[in-house]
């Protein structure tokens, strides 16, 4: 489940106040839709935290053997260049975008979207809930292809299906797919 806030009627966060919002309150997952929406995450359970380490450990995996740049966990947030401050389950950043960012920059939230990313798709034990958990992330998709994804896989464990997006083509689904392919990223 995740619960949206719209503070704009009261007050547009700037990246800084989101940062600070986010230092004194570490305890609580937020995100920031570059709408101004104020996103609170709920944690996820054993399975979906267990599929989520896993597919970091691949990309890890595939990351030290080419050593072509940094992966991030659901943990880092990224200060989108459209705005948004979001955190993706999984996600990539080729070595030379990433080491041209001073060392302030990597410290805090990094001001660059990442070349590839994973969204995982959580269950929810309310069925009102699961019916509505999928747009926000075809969402969000969106927002990282138009602040300048490379290639972001969507995984629907619910619907067995993979959500390819990828930049100015169409959002390719696959069903139970054995494979998936990083591309030319």
């Amino acid at each position: 489940m995740r619960t949206v806030l719209d503070l704009t009627p009261l007050i547009t966060l700037t990246k800084e106040d989101f940062y600070q919002l986010c230092q004194v309150n570490p305890d609580v997952p937020l995100e920031l839709s570059r709408n101004g929406e104020l996103i609170i995450i709920s944690p996820v359970g054993g399975e979906s935290g267990n599929q989520e380490a896993n597919l970091i450990a691949d990309v890890i995996i595939w990351n030290r053997k080419t050593q072509l740049g940094f992966v991030f966990s659901s943990s880092t947030i990224f200060n989108l260049p459209g705005g948004g401050s979001r955190s993706p389950d999984v996600s990539w950043v080729k070595r030379e975008k990433w080491e041209a960012l001073t060392v302030d920059e990597r410290k805090k939230f990094p001001p660059i979207c990442p070349d590839f990313v994973i969204e995982l798709r959580s269950p929810s034990v309310c069925a009102a809930f699961r019916r509505n958990r999928l747009k926000p992330l075809q969402e969000k998709m969106k927002e990282y292809l138009d602040c300048g994804l490379r290639l972001g896989w969507l995984i629907n464990p619910q619907d067995k299906t993979v959500e390819i997006y990828r930049p100015q083509k169409s959002v390719e689904i696959l069903t139970l797919p054995v494979s998936l392919s990083g591309e030319d990223v």
